[in-house]
C-alpha cells in the first residue's frame, strides 16, 4: 500500500505529485494492467520473445550508428 502524508507547509498539489511519483515507481498500475486479463504461459513466452527481439534490433541499430557499418 502506497502512503503519503502531508508535510508541514506542503500544498495539496505537491502532495498529489509525490503520490503519483510513488505509485509509478512502485509499478502498481502496470501490475494491475498486466493482471487485468488472463494470459497463457505460451502467450507470455511469445510476448517476451518479441520484446527481446525488439531490444536486440534496437541495440544493433545503435551499434551500427556508433561504428558506422
Amino acid at each position: 500500500m502506497t502512503k503519503v502524508e502531508l508535510r508541514p507547509g506542503e500544498s495539496q498539489h505537491s502532495l498529489l505529485k509525490r503520490f503519483r511519483k510513488k505509485v509509478s515507481r512502485s509499478r502498481i498500475l502496470s501490475t494491475v494492467k498486466k493482471k487485468r486479463y488472463y494470459v497463457s504461459e505460451s502467450e507470455q513466452r511469445r510476448i517476451a520473445r518479441r520484446k527481446a527481439e525488439r531490444r536486440e534490433r534496437k541495440r544493433r541499430q545503435k551499434e551500427e550508428e556508433k561504428y558506422g557499418y
